[in-house]
């Protein structure tokens, strides 16, 4: 039976359902709105056979240094033809002199590493029917005034401009934060996603907040599903199991072109806004 052919086109609006058809026939959690979502903060290509979306990568910049590759999947009729790398090279070319970071899974990780990419450590899914937990006193809601100080935080720990990202989490979600007086030092958001809900990015100065962080959110979300990726150094998956979320799953993280850090920040990512994008 012939197969058929497919050619590359820029990932437009109209593609989106497509798109979403070939995340769930993955067994992805993403609903329509996650894409466009991560769609609105990018460019990428589709792969079309006729009119039908086969394939699908995006790029989304995080200011002129960095950015993430993500959403590359392949229809199953399409596979082993060389068409993953195909996209994965398209977008690659899009980001131009900036560092590439992406996540893999073990099926993905000899095809990334030829095209110079690198694994650095694994990010970790936990996720579940959240538990009782209570509120400490120390974390707030806050609004969207408090966004200067919420992307001065991202931007040391990330290490790139993710600006336009919390502008949508602001609209998309909510922020909590910690102060010391009147300066936020550390700070959580939350938003739907998939199944229930997502908690990400926390960022903060020790576990100690992350963990006031995580508590103050997930106290009001006693028996509704919850998600939380972490990279594996993050100190937190015991925390997470005992409130209800158990590990299910993870991907390998990677970067192309890293620039390095010369010292280690003020205050680091505890969790992550997705896999998508860090």
């Amino acid at each position: 039976m012939q197969t058929e052919t497919s050619t590359l086109a820029p990932f437009e609006a109209h593609h989106l359902d497509g798109a979403l058809a070939l995340s769930r026939a993955a067994g992805w959690a993403h609903r329509r709105e996650d894409w466009e979502m991560i769609w609105s903060l990018s460019e990428g290509y589709v792969a079309l056979a006729g009119d039908r979306v086969v394939g699908t990568a995006l790029m989304t910049p995080f200011g002129d240094t960095c950015s993430a590759i993500n959403m590359i999947i392949v229809d199953e009729s399409q596979r082993g033809r060389g068409l993953g790398r195909k996209l994965t090279t398209a977008v690659l070319e899009l980001a131009g002199d900036r560092e590439c970071r992406l996540t893999a899974t073990n099926d993905g990780l000899p095809l990334y590493e030829k095209l110079g990419f690198v694994a650095t450590h694994q990010n970790l899914r936990y996720q579940g029917i959240a538990g009782r937990v209570d509120a400490p006193e120390n974390v707030e809601w806050i609004g969207p005034d408090a966004l200067p100080a919420i992307k001065a935080l991202d931007r040391v720990a990330f290490g790139a401009d993710r600006d336009a990202l919390h502008h949508v989490l602001a609209k998309e979600g909510r922020f909590a934060a910690i102060r010391n007086g009147d300066r936020i030092v550390a700070f959580a958001a939350i938003r739907l996603f998939g199944k229930g809900e997502v908690v990400g990015p926390v960022v903060a100065e020790s576990l100690e907040q992350a963990r006031d962080l995580l508590t103050f959110i997930l106290s009001g979300k006693e028996g509704c599903f919850v998600r939380i990726d972490i990279p594996e150094k993050s100190d937190l998956p015991s925390l997470l199991e005992e409130w209800g979320l158990p590990r299910d799953g993870g991907v390998v993280a990677m970067v192309r072109g890293a620039a390095g850090q010369s010292k280690t920040p003020a205050v680091q990512t505890f969790c992550l806004a997705s896999q998508a994008i860090g």
